[in-house]
């Protein structure tokens, strides 16, 4: 199956669907406090990592970020950012502009955004842990990319796919995402066969009984 199907599929999903997959599956996933950062859609994509640190030194560097943008050559990437101070920005209006030319699908940040307005105006979602207006630069460096980076408590790869929406952020690994997306369609089927039982007046309390989440267990075996 071609990894474009595999996006397609995923993006049928909600991360909460694919958090209950890797929860099925034992993987770690999905993260907590990377939310949109404004009223943004839905991103699904292939990570396209990048590694922060603190600047420690006065020598005038390369803005960071940008060497990353300006290597990017698919439309399916989604950046991934690790490394962010607390209150410091490291995404901005300027970066999401670029990023619209490139056509990366949108940013996930374990960090801050500055300029949230000026990415708000033309459609960019970026994800992270808040807004601030303090500015990256000589305190934020770019020190790796292409490299595995940690996302709030989740390791995260180049190329692992990603989806994010109003409940947050969830990273699955390339090696698992047919299991995952698998998991998550049957999932999802008998999650909305649920809500109709109780649309239909089914009792609440034996709709939701355990052992009707443990019949996917089941149906997974």
């Amino acid at each position: 199956m071609t990894y474009k199907s595999l996006l397609d599929r995923l993006a049928a999903l909600d991360t909460n669907t694919v958090s209950d997959a890797l929860d099925f599956l034992g993987l770690p996933g999905a993260t907590v406090g990377l939310r949109p950062l404004w009223n943004c859609p839905k991103i699904v994509g292939r990570a396209s990592t990048v590694l922060l640190a603190p600047k420690t030194d006065n020598v005038s560097t390369v803005h960071l970020i940008t060497p990353v943008v300006e290597q990017i050559d698919s439309d399916d990437r989604v950046l991934v950012i690790a490394g962010g101070i607390e209150g410091i920005s490291c995404w901005g209006d300027i970066l999401a502009n670029a990023a619209v030319g490139k056509k990366v699908r949108g940013t996930v940040i374990d960090g801050f955004s500055r300029d949230i307005d000026g990415s708000e105006s033309i459609g960019y979602p970026v994800y992270g842990r808040g807004v601030t207006m303090i500015s990256a630069r000589n305190r934020v460096v770019q020190i790796d990319a292409a490299v595995t980076i940690n996302m709030a408590g989740v390791d995260v790869s180049e190329n692992d796919y990603v989806i994010a929406d109003t409940c947050g952020t969830v990273f699955v690994p390339t090696a698992y995402i047919e299991k995952v997306v698998d998991l998550g369609e049957r999932i999802a089927r008998r999650q909305d066969g649920m809500v109709e039982a109780v649309r239909s007046g089914r009792s609440v309390a034996e709709v939701m009984h355990d052992t009707q989440f443990e019949a996917i267990h089941v149906e997974h075996a």
